[in-house]
């Protein structure tokens, strides 16, 4: 099972709001996740990230991968270099 951190949208159209989740590789974007480890909101100035550092870290000791965007986000947030 290969399993991923990315992003699930949210909101309404042209109003994106982002939950940062723990899910398989295999599933859709939107759909069935294992554990939601944060939100990001790229509207307000400037954006809102709010990331569980301990949970990301557990699922990347665990062999998760995160997605570019979210590695981004990662890294914004000094929970990884």
């Amino acid at each position: 099972m290969a399993v991923k951190i990315r992003l699930r949208r949210m909101g309404a159209k042209k109003a994106p709001f982002y939950r940062v989740v723990v899910a398989d590789s295999r599933y859709p974007r939107n759909g069935r996740f294992i554990e939601e480890v944060g939100t990001y909101n790229p509207l307000k100035d400037p954006a809102e990230v709010n990331i569980d550092g301990e949970a990301v870290k557990k699922w990347i000791a665990n062999g998760a991968q995160p997605t570019d965007t979210v590695k981004a986000l990662l890294k914004k947030s000094n929970i990884i270099e």
